[in-house]
């Protein structure tokens, strides 16, 4: 078995995700995203979509980035 990186549990189906040469072990996709997701610069939610992107910030949908001074971004082109 091995151990969650995030949780500590010992899982026999646990996983790994390999994110730029960093490797860490998990018991559930909500632990990876945890470990790996980003944060959005404006609402701090975890970002598990495409997010988007503007001047060097990351934000979880276009509102946010709107709010952060990004009023360019939209969510669908």
């Amino acid at each position: 078995m091995a151990r969650c990186d995030v949780c500590g549990n010992d899982y026999d189906k646990a996983f790994q995700v390999t994110l730029q040469g960093q490797t860490k072990t998990f018991d559930s996709f909500e632990c990876a995203i945890q470990a790996f997701a980003p944060t959005c610069a404006h609402c701090k939610c975890r970002i598990i979509g495409h997010g988007v992107e503007a001047k060097g910030k990351i934000y979880c949908c276009a509102h946010c980035a709107h709010e952060s001074g990004a009023p360019e971004l939209r969510d669908r082109a």
